[in-house]
């Protein structure tokens, strides 16, 4: 039997690489998928890619509340119930010192990672069963500082908080909630902050970050859908509340 035969699944910055390769390994384990992102047409290259059976999509601004009830809504339409919400959708911001960070970059930054996440589980919570499993895309920058990305880091850290407390909440319920804290992941959010970090020169900032890490690369998109999908299975069922760095050793030291 697959690992999540039977269940369903909604996953927020779907058409992104973590949340395209998490759909890819959900579907090839039996689950039946809803993507959602912000462009409509980046979702229909992404269901095209998978193969378009058992997945379906949803176009949402996951920061807006009714948009929010909206694909909730849709997951509610095309799958009946929930069992599995990856609550991944997430940007990078700008790279600026606090001093110099725009109040409306900082806004819009706060509003996704931060509103956005809080309402998805809100409105997906009540379609949930028994037994189901929420987990949030954090960063190592949930664990620690790192200088002129303030509001990313900030962002980050709450979502730690929202993680134990809806963790707490949801126990009665037999619903997990866990987080997942990558280091860099080869993808494009990091071709973006490594030109915030040396414009011009971006693979000199990726050098910098890799010789962070202890095993001495970035994480794949892979790596991270590897991770979620055990967080989703059964083989996870007495573990939540947890945040796990998923970071090579980035923050052992």
């Amino acid at each position: 039997m697959k690992r999540l035969e039977n269940k369903t699944a909604v996953i927020t910055g779907g058409a992104g690489g973590i949340g395209k390769a998490t759909a890819e390994r959900f579907l090839r384990e039996g689950a039946r998928v809803l993507l959602v992102d912000l462009d409509e047409d980046n979702l229909k290259e992404a269901v095209k890619d998978l193969g378009e059976k058992n997945v379906y999509f949803s176009a949402a601004d996951v920061s807006k509340e009714d948009e929010v009830k909206k694909y909730a809504g849709d997951a509610e339409k095309h799958l009946n119930k929930i069992d599995i919400f990856f609550n991944n959708a997430g940007i990078e911001g700008v790279v600026k010192p606090i001093t110099e960070y725009p109040v409306e970059e900082y806004d819009k930054l706060m509003g996704v990672n931060v509103r956005g996440a809080w309402l998805g589980i809100k409105y997906i919570i009540p379609l949930m069963q028994e037994g189901g499993s929420i987990i949030i895309t954090s960063s190592v920058a949930g664990m620690r500082g790192t200088a002129n990305v303030s509001a990313y880091v900030a962002s980050k850290h709450a979502l730690g908080g929202i993680t134990k407390s809806v963790a707490l909440e949801l126990a009665g319920r037999n619903i997990r909630v866990n987080s997942i804290n990558p280091s860099p992941v080869d993808n494009r959010m990091m071709r973006s902050l490594e030109e915030g970090f040396n414009p011009g020169s971006g693979e000199e900032a990726r050098s910098q970050f890799e010789q962070m890490i202890p095993l001495g690369r970035y994480a794949e998109n892979d790596d991270i859908a590897n991770l979620a999908t055990f967080l989703a299975s059964d083989e996870s069922s007495f573990i939540t509340g947890a945040i796990f760095p998923t970071d090579g050793g980035m923050t052992a030291k």
